[in-house]
Formats: C-alpha cells, structure tokens, sequence
C-alpha cells in the first residue's frame, strides 16, 4: 500500500477518473445499470484489470444480487467478503473481492479479475473506488426499496379494486337471475290475473293494479341496483360504449336548464383491453361528473374525453355551466366535508386507490372540468400528474 488516502490515490490517476466517478453518482441510473456503469468503470481505469463485476446485497440480506444468479450470503469468494466485511483473493491468483462498506455494514462486493496476479495499485484503486462508490449505491439501493414498497402498495390496491369489483359482479349477477327474474315471473302472472279478474270486482282489480305497480317500482328499483353494484353496458361494450350509452342517457333527460348535449371523443388506441377495475373506476368517474352537471351546473353541453396513451388513460368532463369556487367546496387541502364535496371526494379517493389522480378545475360563470389520469396497471412507472 502507498499509504496515499482515497482522493490522492485517485487523482494520481488524472483528473477525468473523478470526474467519471462524480459523472457516474449524478446521472440518473438505477439499480442494476448504476452496478454495470460502476463495474465498467473500475475497468476503465485500472491497468491491468480485465473483468469487473458489482454485486449490490439484496433488501433481504440474504442474497447479492449482479445481472447473473443471485449469489448466497456466505457463498463463494463474493459472499464469504460479504459475510465477513473483508477483501480476499480468488485462488486462482488472477482477481480479488473487495467488500463496499457504509455505516459499517457491508452493501456491496467488487469482483476484479486480470490475466494474471493483479497489480497492487489496480487492488488499491479499488478499494479506494469502493469507499467512493458507497454513497452512489447505498441511494440507488434506498430509491429501489422505496419504489418497491410504493409498487407493492399500488399492487395491492389493484388487487383489493379488483376483489371488490369481482364482489360487486357476483352480487349483480345473482340479482339479475334472481331477485330480477323472480320479479319478471311475477309481474307477468299479475298481469294475467288483472286481465282475469271479472269487472264485478273491483276493489280486487284494484288491488291487482297496485300489486303491479309495485313490482314494477321494484323491478326499476332492482334494475337501479344492478347498475350500481356492475354496470352491465360495461360488461357488454366495454368503456368507451358505456361512456357513450351514459351520454345518450343524460342527454335525453329532462334537465334543469333544458336539453343537454353531451359529446363523447376517444382518442388513441390499447395494445390489450383496460382491466375491468380500471374501466368501473373511469366509468364511475365519469358517471359522477355527468350527474353533478345535471344537478347542479346548468349546464348547454357537456364534452367528455378519453384519451389512451401507452402507459396511462385520461378522462375529462367539462361542462359550459355556472361553475363554482372549488376551494370553498373541497377546501384548502382537497378534502371538504360539506355534503356537495362527497362525490367529488369519492371520484378523487377512486382514482388514488390505483395510483392515479382527479384534478377539479371551475370557477364561477366559467364551467367545470373534471379531469382524471390512471396508469395502466403493468406499465406505470413513476408518479401521475394531469397535465
């Protein structure tokens, strides 16, 4: 050894290795690229060092994971340096593993060969790249376990969205060949005994007329429930036939302000039909923004927007209608509890439980719009913002 400190030794070796070196901590690589960028390094400014690799230890502890198998804690010449925190030479005379301490603990190995007995300054430059390289992997490593738990929360979320979904399709399937053709069944069999009733009795007929009402109120009832629970449109048409179904629908009722013209535009197309969880919630959305310009917006037209990019889906509902300070219904934090915020809340909470965003624009004379992005499950990396 030189007995020359880290920095020294390696600007003996010019500038532009630590130059590399800050080049390499600052780009924007992660785990396992930021390990290969590394490796390559140590080649490039070694002499005679020929191979390189970087093992970087695994959340668990267990394992060191490089872009081969995963190599057991205490394993070969790798995982014995992990296990034990010091270098050590492989056999073969030709290369060593030098461990990567931070905190005292052991992140990382680097793994040297050469053709033959390595140089010592090459194992000191090493070493001293390993005390420079420990920051830069302890981050990567720390950004890879934060993203993998921010992952494992959006999986989890999609699998509890879509259990309930599934829930809700069970129980809509059951009342649609039960409850609902049980209440068919009967109000045929009132009918027949309306038209079987002798005129003599009326007050029965009466009787039958309103028992026939009655189911009927119960049928639509019914009808209003299956649509709730599993829209069947959705089922049938899929997403973009239901928002235009949900158009149609609302531009035929009998509006506050008059007739309502509502527009549907879908832009861009899928590779794979969007996952039933990810279409209710969208339909959902839309379903809530149309129905508060109906209630409340007084509302000429309506346009609603679905837009398909690789990775993500957007959703926009604006309307021409009288528009309203949104923070005074949602509040400063976006979380109001005055009862004309709730369906904006639960169109926000929707979103959010599969990684998405709503964003509520209006003032008042000026419309609203709703605007709603949701990742496409298996393609989201990073955040969602509406833009």
């Amino acid at each position: 050894m030189t007995g020359a400190g880290p920095l020294e030794l390696l600007a003996g070796r010019g500038t532009d290795l630590l130059v590399r070196v800050v080049a390499a901590a600052c780009s924007a690589r992660e785990l396992p690229r930021m390990a290969e960028e590394l490796a390559g390094l140590v080649v490039r400014s070694a002499r005679a060092l020929t191979f390189c690799d970087v093992y970087v230890l695994a959340e668990d502890e267990r394992v060191l994971e490089w872009k081969g198998p995963p190599v057991p804690l205490g394993e070969g010449d790798v995982g014995w340096v992990a296990a034990h925190g010091r270098p050590r030479r492989h056999p073969d005379g030709r290369g060593a593993a030098v461990p990567v301490h931070s905190e005292g603990t052991v992140i990382a190995v680097i793994d040297v060969r050469s053709a033959g007995a390595p140089p010592p300054e090459d194992l000191e430059l090493v070493t001293a790249l390993a005390g420079l390289f420990a920051p830069v992997l302890c981050s990567c490593r720390r950004l890879r376990t934060a993203r993998e738990r921010e992952h494992s929360a959006e999986r989890f979320a999609e699998r509890a969205v879509q259990a309930q979904e599934a829930e809700r399709s069970r129980l809509s399937r059951e009342i649609h060949d039960g409850i609902a053709q049980r209440l068919a069944s009967l109000g045929f069999h009132l009918s027949a005994a309306e038209r079987a009733m002798p005129e003599h009795h009326p007050e029965g007929l009466a009787q039958i007329m309103m028992a026939r009402r009655l189911c009927e109120l119960a049928a639509a009832e019914t009808r209003a429930a299956i649509g709730g629970l599993r829209p069947p449109v959705l089922d049938d048409l899929g997403l973009s036939a239901a928002l235009a179904t949900l158009a149609r629908e609302a531009g035929d009722g009998p509006g506050p302000s008059g007739p309502l013209d509502v527009t549907v535009t879908v832009e861009g197309e899928l590779e794979d039909a969007l996952p039933d969880h990810v279409q209710t919630a969208l339909y959902r959305i839309a379903q809530e923004a149309v129905g508060n310009c109906l209630r409340h917006a007084q509302a000429t037209c309506v346009d609603l927007l679905l837009e398909h990019s690789h990775d993500r889906v957007r959703l926009k509902v604006r309307d021409d209608g009288i528009g309203f300070p949104v923070r005074d219904v949602l509040g400063q934090g976006g979380r109001g509890s005055r009862p004309d915020s709730y369906g904006l809340r639960g169109m926000r909470e929707r979103a959010e439980l599969l990684g998405g965003r709503v964003a509520v624009t209006s003032r008042p004379s000026a419309g609203t719009t709703v605007e709603a992005v949701i990742p496409i499950p298996g393609r989201h990396r990073g955040g969602v913002s509406p833009s």
